[in-house]
């Protein structure tokens, strides 16, 4: 980290009928939520100001703080809220599991992904985290409701026989949905390190990471847990 000094124009501020000190500075190479907490450390542990003057950090990192908590709180009631929707419309709790379940299948690509480009947890990464997540979910979904479909409808037995057929014609579907988001999100993620890129290219990178792993464990992981655990007979209840 490169400090230094430079000449500028002079004025005395002022806020609340007190003086005001300004300094600013560009981070590069660095999170700014990181370097902000190891500014502050630094400052609370080695600076010693006289009484009345104290150190406040504003800009960026405040700003960043709040929309990641706001974000944070807004996701937490609308999961609720998807819950509570995806219990009515899947009517088995079983199979409402087996779609939660596939979460996972695309946390693991975005962190893994994040960690190979070493992307920080910013807005960006978590607004990629949720849209992921709703892209899991819709193609899970429309699995397990094909399976539905051809049991309750086409009146075919569940089986090792129908769960490969099920997965096989949603096949083109999901790697569609993948392949059209992927190409999508590549020229962000590729210009991710590139001045005006700070929110996109994580988003772009978490995204592109989560819809690898969840377009492949949810066209075989899901299939397999389908044919052990759902049920798809009309007449049975939620447990």
């Amino acid at each position: 980290m490169l400090i230094y000094e430079t000449s500028g124009r002079y004025i005395v501020l002022h806020e609340g009928a007190r003086r005001v000190q300004a300094i600013t500075c560009n981070v590069k190479g660095h999170g700014i939520g990181s370097f902000v907490k190891e500014a502050e450390k630094q400052i609370g542990s080695k600076l010693f100001f006289p009484a009345g003057t104290y150190v406040q950090f504003g800009g960026t990192a405040e700003a960043q703080a709040k929309s990641r908590r706001d974000l944070v709180v807004y996701s937490l009631f609308s999961g609720v809220g998807l819950v509570l929707l995806l219990s009515i419309v899947m009517k088995n709790s079983r199979n409402l599991i087996l779609v939660l379940l596939n979460l996972p299948f695309a946390l693991v690509g975005g962190i893994l992904a994040a960690t190979i480009t070493s992307a920080t947890l910013s807005i960006g990464s978590l607004v990629g985290f949720v849209t992921i997540f709703g892209i899991t979910l819709r193609n899970s979904m429309l699995m397990l409701s094909h399976y539905d479909h051809l049991i309750t409808e086409e009146g075919a037995a569940w089986g090792l026989e129908t769960a490969i057929r099920g997965a096989s014609e949603r096949l083109a579907p999901i790697l569609m949905t993948a392949l059209v988001t992927a190409l999508g999100m590549l020229p962000l993620a590729i210009a991710s390190k590139a001045p005006g890129h700070e929110i996109e290219g994580p988003m772009a990178i978490i995204i592109l990471g989560g819809l690898v792993t969840s377009t492949l464990l949810n066209l075989i992981v899901l299939p397999t847990l389908a044919l052990r655990y759902s049920r798809f007979d009309k007449k049975d209840e939620a447990l």
